[in-house]
């Protein structure tokens, strides 16, 4: 089935899409030819700045349903009735590596939500792990500059990124998971997200909950090896990509079941770790997770450029009943998530089919700048006014969160049993023995690149402290590889 002529931008038909046109058969092209110089100037522009992190990415469509009754501690429109669905649009991807990497890298994976409500789209952006590497925002670009690569030697140096983990102790929780065997997961599919940050729900009587999510794959957990890594990204460095393409497309739908921890606000002062520092987890056993809903994906996206390298995702983007909370890292997130988009694809992104919202409009008075597409026509574009314009509810999406002290740099408040090694050591000593092995194989070969010494003890007392057995293990992995 013909869909008609090859046309220009303008819609006028092509003539000739073969042969420029020129002086003679044999001259030189001619500057009249606006086929041709259309066609080279659209494709010296096809690529958009890649994110600084999370450049490498896969993402699909799905649903949400709600199987719980959550309206004790939320009045969101999008979780206030059980089986109720909600559009989704997930978006995957490693962190540290470009937009041409293999998917199979030891690297953390984003895990980027979107939810197409009725009150507007909520976005929770989190990983596959609980945790992270670092507490506070301010950090966040020296700790990206070490995974990044060098400016003088252009590649990612051992030396820069096991400084940095040494000389921040906060790390080794996270450092602890990532060279874990959940370091690479086999596939999108076959890994756990999580919102890793704290959020606040509140409900119609105004009452404040905090609360983490978490998203336990259906498809059970598999992982990969180093060398199967490896492997994988010499034969297929698309695999992840690939696999959950394919997935979708055969109709098998990856589904992953919805839980959350809750816990009540005049609770977290108390609380025997900071509830709101992101190197930390709430454990089960203080706060049990609940099974709240289903989230299935089963629509691919149409266009992987228009859809997956366009999108764009903001832990600022609230409904009515979750907010942000105290955590250092999300208050940074809010804004810099935001301004990268706004520099990376441009200040009307948010028009774009796979951002604006699918299950109402978006009414706003911010007008005109790059690629703006005149939505809103001849209305009014300030607020109050009396022509029937947009106006505001008085009715903030949260609920204030009580201050006291002085302004300045402040630490991280610290809590009864709060240090950056007790989660670590919990975790190690929750392995089986194989796992250990692995975890030690895989540390001890990236620390035993380390140029000094000190560079490569520090690091290992920081596994030392978590536990013993650790530290011990490690630092003969180490000197067995340095010689």
């Amino acid at each position: 089935m013909t869909q008609g002529p090859l046309t220009t931008e303008a819609g006028a038909p092509v003539a000739d899409n073969q042969n420029s046109e020129t002086a003679g058969p044999g001259g030189p092209v001619l500057v009249q030819d606006q086929a041709l110089l259309e066609k080279l100037a659209h494709f010296n522009r096809e690529r958009i700045p890649e994110r600084v992190v999370h450049a490498r990415g896969a993402g699909a469509y799905g649903t949400f349903t709600l199987t719980r009754d959550v309206s004790q501690w939320t009045r969101a429109a999008f979780l206030s009735e059980v089986g109720k669905q909600t559009e989704t649009f997930l978006r995957f991807s490693t962190v540290a590596g470009n937009l041409g990497s293999a998917d199979a890298a030891r690297d953390p994976r984003g895990w980027a939500l979107k939810f197409y409500t009725e009150e507007g789209n909520y976005d929770l952006v989190g990983n596959n792990t609980p945790v992270f590497f670092i507490r506070d925002a301010i950090k966040f670009p020296d700790f990206i500059h070490t995974q990044k690569r060098d400016p003088y030697t252009g590649s990612q140096e051992a030396d820069n990124v096991w400084d940095f983990w040494g000389l921040s102790p906060e790390s080794t929780h996270q450092v602890t998971w990532l060279f874990g065997d959940r370091g690479i997961p086999a596939s999108y599919r076959h890994m756990d997200g999580f919102g890793s940050h704290t959020f606040q729900w509140n409900n119609e009587a105004g009452e404040v909950f905090w609360v983490k999510y978490h998203f336990k794959t259906d498809q059970g957990i598999k992982n990969l090896t180093a060398d199967e890594a490896v492997r994988l990204s010499g034969v297929d460095p698309d695999s992840h990509q690939r696999d959950l393409r394919e997935s979708i497309e055969r109709g098998d739908f990856p589904s992953w079941t919805v839980q959350v921890q809750i816990m009540p606000a005049a609770e977290a002062a108390g609380y025997r770790f900071n509830p709101f520092d992101l190197t930390k987890v709430w454990p089960h056993a203080d706060y049990p997770p609940i099974e709240i809903g289903k989230l299935e994906l089963n629509r691919n996206p149409e266009n992987v450029f228009a859809e997956v390298e366009q999108s764009i995702f903001s832990p600022a983007h609230f409904v009515p009943g979750i907010g942000p909370s105290p955590d250092k890292m999300l208050q940074g997130r809010l804004f810099a998530y935001g301004d990268a988009h706004r520099y990376r694809v441009g200040i009307n992104a948010d028009h774009l089919p796979v951002n604006r919202p699918h299950a109402t409009e978006a009414r706003t008075n911010s007008r005109d700048g790059y690629l703006y597409d005149g939505r809103h026509k001849g209305a009014k574009n300030y607020e109050p006014n009396s022509f029937g314009g947009p106006s505001q509810t008085d009715r903030p999406l949260w609920q204030p969160v009580p201050v006291t002290g002085g302004t300045g740099n402040h630490a991280t408040p610290v809590h009864s049993e709060d240090n950056d090694f007790v989660q670590a050591g919990n975790l190690y000593r929750l392995m089986t023995e194989d796992e250990k092995v692995r975890l030690i194989d895989n540390l001890s070969g990236f620390i035993s690149k380390v140029s000094r010494d000190d560079i490569a003890e520090r690091a290992i007392n920081n596994f030392r402290q978590a536990d013993p057995d650790f530290g011990k293990r490690l630092e003969a992995a180490v000197q067995a590889l340095r010689g």
